[in-house]
């Protein structure tokens, strides 16, 4: 039997702006390194990634149990 769908095309979500590496922390400062280099050489997943880790990556926060 034929299937009667055709596919759905979804809008890309609003883009973020890209996360700053925090004054001061070399991780972050690390990975900003990684992202630009990542981007000079056009891959973009690492670039996102990159950018998942700087929004992700703790500054100071102590966490309590």
């Amino acid at each position: 039997m034929p299937r009667n769908c055709r596919s759905v095309h979804l809008p890309d979500p609003a883009p973020m702006p890209e996360p700053e590496a925090a004054p001061g922390c070399d991780v972050c400062a690390a990975l900003a390194r990684q992202r630009e280099a990542a981007r000079a050489i056009g891959d973009t997943t690492t670039v996102i990634d990159r950018n998942i880790e700087l929004r992700r990556h703790p500054h100071g926060t102590v966490v309590r149990t």
